[in-house]
């Protein structure tokens, strides 16, 4: 399959460590699998940081290592209670590295998401009422690789 990065300066090598933290699936490699979304956050990291261009990396992907057993994947089929908590886990974790998985696949949490997932946790909604908003929404996925010997299966085309 065909991942895309968007980034606002190409560069070769994956480094775990100059990857942000405190990212919805943790501090790791983000990819999506649709061209447009990858170019849109491209634009935004380039706003965000104030230099670079738009550049879109394009790797490619073996699909059948994402259920052959060979990592420890974690996928999200869509908005649940579990995902929530998990991105919430891993954007409260101050750096910290909240779980162990290799690969997780599941929604992005947009600005939208963001913000019911601050109502949330500020108590002024239940996780029942969150899901339910956040079951409407139409969220794209994101490929996250956590760990070197993830990013190791990525080639860049």
């Amino acid at each position: 399959m065909k991942l895309y990065h968007g980034t606002n300066i190409d560069f070769g090598d994956i480094l775990l460590s100059c990857c942000r933290p405190n990212k919805d699936f943790g501090q790791g490699f983000y990819l999506t699998d649709i061209r447009s979304q990858a170019e849109a956050m491209a634009v935004r990291r380039c706003e965000f940081e104030e230099s670079g261009v738009p550049i879109v990396q394009e790797y490619e992907f073996d699909e059948s290592m994402l259920c052959g057993g060979v990592f420890d994947v974690l996928k999200f089929e869509g908005v649940s209670a579990e995902w929530a908590e998990f991105i919430l886990k891993n954007r409260m974790a101050k750096g910290q590295r909240m779980h162990n998985h290799d690969i997780v696949v599941g929604p992005v949490a947009d600005d939208g998401v963001v913000f019911q997932l601050n109502l949330y946790m500020q108590h002024l909604i239940t996780i029942e009422t969150l899901v339910k908003e956040l079951t409407y929404r139409q969220l794209n996925n994101q490929y996250f690789f956590g760990t070197e010997r993830a990013i190791q299966q990525l080639r860049r085309v």
